[in-house]
């Protein structure tokens, strides 16, 4: 059950994309952060992190294509998992989706899309969150690509896909 509970709590950040940025040196950070570690005297930090909306932009970092899934990811194999170098800074980990795995490359560009995650039992909750998808090169339409997320105005409410 604290599973459940641990995971409303979260529901802004994994919905939104929400982190937070310092007011004195700009870094941005994902999940957010009560303390920025960037500055060179962190207690100046303290009480001056703002929220942050991230855009879900971003390139990939680095990946890796997982064959032996994780208990519940059976039928999604092969599947990515990458690290994703957001255009505001963060590096996010998410599974790349809506491509063929052989296709996946650093350098390309990905955008976050709300997907379900998993679901607890077979009448549980349902969990979302993002994932990220392939953003079409120009001229090369996106096999099966989702429209880009609604990003809402408030960092408690959800995104609309």
């Amino acid at each position: 059950m604290g599973t459940v509970a641990r995971f409303w709590r979260e529901t802004p950040r994994r919905y939104n994309l929400g982190g937070n940025r310092c007011a004195h040196c700009g870094s941005v950070y994902f999940p957010p952060r009560s303390v920025c570690p960037t500055c060179e005297t962190h207690r100046r930090s303290l009480g001056h992190l703002e929220p942050f909306q991230l855009s879900g932009d971003g390139t990939i970092f680095s990946y890796t294509v997982v064959h032996d899934a994780a208990e519940g990811f059976e039928m999604q194999v092969p599947y990515v998992l990458a690290l994703v170098k957001t255009v505001e800074g963060p590096l996010l980990t998410g599974q790349v989706v809506d491509v063929d795995p052989r296709e996946v490359r650093i350098g390309m560009k990905v955008r976050a899309v709300f997907r379900k995650l998993r679901a607890e039992g077979a009448a549980g909750v349902i969990h979302y969150g993002y994932k990220f998808a392939r953003v079409p090169e120009e001229g090369r339409p996106a096999a099966g690509a989702p429209a880009r997320a609604a990003v809402p105005s408030r960092p408690d409410a959800p995104a609309v896909v």
